[in-house]
Parts: structure tokens; sequence; C-alpha cells
């Protein structure tokens, strides 16, 4: 197998076995992030492609000061950014003041017995707002405030996304779970 800075010189000198290379090399991982950003299958192979087409297109401005696939998934969530940004499913939403009263409760659900497919379809179920904001808070480890900047959006709206999420994935949850008898 090429290393990497092998791959991105034949990438850079627009060499298809070394795009291709780069593309079976992490396709699969990056999918699977596009599809927590994304409704259904064919959005995520969207963004997918779109992803690879402008990895390939700004390959130059790879400085191998972070590892290959980090900026290739840093491609992938700007691209699915992008994508739902266009929607604005966030236009019109409440401040989470405005919406909740008290805090939420803390209750720590055990995701035991879930299946990886079975929460992503979850995820992939929430409002587009929800699933970005959910997707960049809990998964990405972003802030709040780095969330508001990267979507457009004010702090309390990302935190309001957040909270709503959280609250219909609790709801989700719940309702997957087996009955005790």
């Amino acid at each position: 197998m090429l290393d990497e800075r092998a791959l991105v010189d034949g990438c850079r000198n627009k060499d298809r076995t070394a795009q291709r290379k780069l593309y079976e090399l992490f396709a699969r991982k990056l999918f699977v992030v596009s599809q927590r950003y994304t409704k259904n299958r064919d959005d995520a192979e969207d963004v997918l492609q779109d992803s690879f087409v402008k990895a390939f297109q700004h390959i130059d401005t790879f400085r191998f000061e972070c590892p290959l696939e980090a900026w290739l998934k840093r491609i992938v969530i700007n691209t699915a950014l992008k994508h739902i940004r266009k929607q604005k499913p966030w236009q019109n939403q409440a401040e989470l003041e405005d919406v909740i009263p008290t805090a939420l409760p803390q209750t720590e659900d055990s995701l035991s017995g879930l299946h990886y497919q079975q929460l992503l379809k979850m995820v992939q179920e929430l409002p587009p707002g929800c699933q970005a904001v959910f997707n960049l808070y809990a998964i990405e480890g972003y802030t709040h405030p780095e969330i508001a900047e990267l979507l457009d959006i004010s702090e309390g709206t990302s935190k309001s996304q957040f909270s709503r999420a959280r609250m219909l994935l609790q709801q989700k949850i719940q309702n997957e779970r087996p009955i005790p008898k």
C-alpha cells in the first residue's frame, strides 16, 4: 500500500490510480460520517461524492499538518453542512430559553441492546437542524459557539437544537426498548 505522502503526490499529479486508491482507502469511513448528517443513503452518497471532488480539486492545499483522514473528514463535514445550510432547517426556531423554562432531566439512558444501524436511523430521523447540531456537538466535539459560527446561527439556536435532538432521541430510545415483564 502506498504511504500517504505518495498517495497525495499521485493525486496532485492527477494520477487516476492514486485517486482511486485514496477513494478506496477512505470512502467507507467517510460515508459513515456523511450518513450522520443526511436523511438517506442517496443524500449521503451525494455528499460523499461532492466531498471527494472537492478533495481532489484542493489536494494541493493539504500540508501534512494533520492526518489525511482528518483532512478528508473535515471536507465531508463542511460539504454536509453546506448541504444542510441550503435547506435552512433552523429558520424560525425559538431560542432555548423560550422553549424550555426549566432544565431538562439528566437521565442516563443505557444504549445497550441498540445496534449502530438503529442509532444511525434515529439520528437520521431527526429534523435537519437538530441532526446537524447533534452530530457537531455530541459526536464531533464542537462547542455551541463554534457550531453557531459554522452554521451561521445564534448560540442559543444551537443549544435549543441540541436540546430538542436529545429529547427526541431519548423518546426514540425509550420506544425501542422492550417492555420489562
